[in-house]
């Protein structure tokens, strides 16, 4: 009886596939198309720039003792205040910010650059930085 059932089961669904078969192959044939069309508008919608992010070990020798060289501080005949502008400099701090953390004026920050350059005979601030690094008269930045 179970077989039987089955049997006419399956004929009836047989006929309903013959039947409506142009109607099915449409569909599948729009279904593929439309899954299709998906896939190729992600792909063109993409954004064509890729992040590559590159990871680099950088090793520093940090020295166990700060030694600063006292005899060419002396040589420079730097004032403290001056001092204390070279090394917010050698710290990459900009005019401002050192005005801000000395509690001085951007003017009075200005003329104490001035003073450095002409003292340390260098043109620039990055000259600066470097000849204070070369004479090791300020701690190196970390």
């Amino acid at each position: 009886m179970a077989i039987l059932v089955f049997i006419l089961k399956w004929l009836q669904w047989k006929y309903l596939i013959t039947d409506n078969s142009s109607d099915i192959y449409i569909g599948l044939i729009a279904f593929f198309f439309t899954l299709l069309g998906t896939w190729i508008a992600t792909q063109l919608a993409k954004p064509k720039i890729q992040t590559v992010i590159v990871e680099k070990e950088v090793y520093l020798t940090r020295p166990d003792d700060i030694t600063i060289n006292e005899t060419e501080l002396k040589n420079l005949s730097l004032t403290t205040r001056e001092y204390e502008v070279l090394q917010l400099l050698t710290r990459g701090y900009t005019n401002a910010e050192v005005a801000e953390k000395l509690f001085l004026s951007l003017s009075t920050v200005k003329t104490h650059v001035s003073n450095l350059f002409v003292k340390m005979d260098v043109k620039n601030r990055t000259q600066a930085v470097e000849k204070a690094n070369r004479l090791k008269i300020t701690p190196q930045a970390s």
